[in-house]
């Protein structure tokens, strides 16, 4: 199942430590088939608050995904990034082709 790591960034300061991490990160990611979905885009926002930008990659599964996030050529890399911006990252399961928002309540019992 297709996982998922996800970057809410603000206050990214766009400096040569950024330059770095952005000339370097597709390498990390190449061995761990992970993929840009979005980078860096500003969401058009319809609902709440949303300050900085979105990042989404997308991994063939949740293995990939963590073993990319643990590799060292990414962990060497990762300073550069939490050092010159504020944001939350994650890694997340993506669903099923085929989900319905009703899979959800028959999973919680609730269906």
């Amino acid at each position: 199942m297709t996982a998922y790591a996800i970057a809410h960034l603000q206050d990214v300061r766009l400096g040569p430590e950024i330059v770095d991490y952005i000339a370097r990160i597709d390498a990390t990611l190449e061995p761990h088939g992970g993929r840009f979905l979005i980078h860096g885009k500003t969401p058009e926002i319809v609902e709440g608050p949303w300050p900085g930008d979105l990042v989404l990659i997308a991994f063939p599964d949740m293995e990939r995904a963590r073993a990319w996030y643990d590799s060292p050529e990414y962990r060497a890399i990762l300073p550069l990034r939490t050092e010159n911006s504020r944001g939350t990252a994650m890694l997340v399961h993506g669903v099923e082709p085929g989900y319905r928002a009703t899979d959800f309540l028959a999973k919680a019992g609730l269906a």
